[in-house]
């Protein structure tokens, strides 16, 4: 080696050399940093009241200059008779685009389109919501105009007659879905004539039942002040907020009567097999049982929500993938469902799809895998991952304030505690699992499975017959009805 090359071979050595001795202290100094224990702080809405009664919730943001303001109406077309189901569930599509007293429907979109703002209309059996977004210095002309399709709906006899088309084709498509065929059937054999358990006919789409009056006779008594609660959140200040919202709601009549109690649902059916037949090449399976754990503050309300993430509901991690999929190479996928209503028996059981030859198959490895979390804990491994994963995800709730108002409308309504996620976040952290085992040695009764099975009787009839004795389900074939001739629905 020449005498420059020993020179700088030298030089790099000794320079590594140095590095490495001053290494030791940088990383003792590192590792001997300590930081102040990280606290999370979500924002809370305000909670005001109008003179009228109404509650907001009102967080300001003015990170940009828009304003959102939520509406949440309690009560819906479940608390009413069968005959308005149509109705209540065309009413949000109708606010939307069936203009308004004084504005056509295109009116109503061109002026939405001029103020750049924009809305959301929803519903469900228990309640009707709406959302307006809009910027700051449109705020007063874009509350005028969302209030007006709120409280001064025309519900435009073109704007129907399209909506009822619509849900008519939709009707008669629902049975050339074998897997919606199998929740359909499924949640009308275990909930009966319950609002849960309804479905769209033919005769809830006649004039006799859906038509401007029925709607209009239905908006009156759930989208009044009576039952609302408001949420804002935006760049606006409560001093700037306060008198538009109290002009506009100040001379809303109150509701014309209170809402009727939600209708009490006997929840289930007669342990066994149905078969819904369907000549396909694949079977559409639901198992489940009523369980009457409700969402609350409660230990095993928490354990129920991890053990339904390690049996079925996380993915391709869960159990349920693992033997049907994984190991056994039955279906694409398989889910469960452990369903928790604040005021009704929920169920628990398991969903999936499979080839005919495999249907009893795959039933059986559902009840297994159903059978062993009432037999022993998961691991310590198979919780901390749900638990993980769910935790890891909590800040995601706090994105916007949009959103902390919305969930804060939705915890009121529920007659959940405003902190209700950091409830929940504590109880997710606190599950062992033995408490999952114990949650399922509660709730789950084996015996009491209702098999549903939507698929081809002659393939399928003598194998299910294993399973137990089996009970054809014979739907009927929907077809269109001429206008005014309603029928019976068996």
């Amino acid at each position: 080696m020449r005498p420059a090359a020993r020179l700088f071979t030298a030089f790099v050595l000794a320079g590594i050399a140095a590095g490495v001795q001053a290494q030791e202290p940088g990383r003792a100094s590192v590792e001997a940093l300590t930081y102040p224990e990280l606290h999370f702080d979500p924002p809370r809405p305000e909670e005001h009241r109008l003179d009228n009664g109404v509650t907001v919730f009102f967080l300001r943001d003015a990170s940009l200059p828009l304003v959102e303001i939520q509406a949440r109406f309690g009560g819906g077309w479940s608390r009413y008779p069968r005959d308005y189901y149509a109705a209540g569930t065309a009413l949000p599509s109708l606010l939307r685009r069936g203009g308004t007293r004084t504005r056509s429907p295109d009116s109503v979109s061109h002026a939405l389109e001029y103020l750049a703002v924009q809305t959301s209309f929803g519903g469900s059996g228990e309640s009707v919501t709406s959302s307006m977004n809009t910027l700051r210095e449109h705020l007063p002309e874009a509350m005028d105009l969302w209030m007006e399709m709120l409280r001064e709906p025309a519900f435009d006899s073109t704007q129907l007659t399209v909506w009822r088309d619509r849900e008519v084709e939709s009707v008669l498509r629902r049975r050339d879905d074998p897997g919606r065929l199998a929740f359909s059937e499924f949640n009308r054999l275990l909930y009966g004539d319950h609002p849960v358990g309804w479905e769209m006919a033919p005769e809830d789409l006649t004039p006799e039942r859906l038509n401007r009056e029925t709607i209009a006779w239905l908006h009156a008594r759930v989208v009044c002040p009576d039952n609302l609660l408001l949420g804002v959140s935006g760049d606006v200040t409560w001093e700037e907020l306060s008198p538009l919202l109290e002009a506009e709601l100040a001379d809303w009549p109150a509701c014309p009567s209170s809402l009727p109690p939600p209708p009490e649902a006997r929840v289930g059916a007669p342990a066994g097999v149905y078969l819904v037949p369907r000549p396909v090449n694949q079977s559409s399976v639901v198992v489940a049982q009523p369980v009457a754990l409700r969402q609350g503050d409660s230990p095993d309300y928490f354990a129920s929500r991890i053990g339904n993430a390690i049996l079925g509901a996380s993915g391709f991690s869960s159990r349920l993938v693992g033997r049907i999929r994984t190991e056994e190479g039955l279906a694409y996928g398989a889910a469960s469902v452990w369903t928790t209503p604040r005021s009704y028996d929920g169920l628990l059981g398991a969903t999936t799809r499979t080839r005919t030859d495999a249907t009893v198959r795959a039933i059986r490895l559902i009840l297994e895998t159903l059978a062993s979390m009432a037999e022993t804990p998961p691991s310590e491994d198979e919780v901390g991952t749900a638990v993980d994963e769910w935790v890891n995800g909590w800040v995601f709730n706090f994105e916007s304030p949009a959103r902390i108002v919305g969930r804060t409308l939705a915890f009121r309504a529920s007659g959940l505690p405003d902190d209700w996620l950091e409830r929940y976040l504590e109880g997710i952290q606190a599950v062992r699992p033995e408490d999952i085992q114990h949650v399922f040695e509660e709730h789950l009764r084996i015996d009491d499975m209702v098999i549903l099975v939507v698929g081809d009787p002659d393939e399928l009839l003598a194998p299910l017959e294993a399973l137990g004795p089996v009970t054809l389900l014979e739907v009927e074939e929907v077809r269109p009805l001429p206008s005014g001739e309603p029928r019976s629905r068996r």
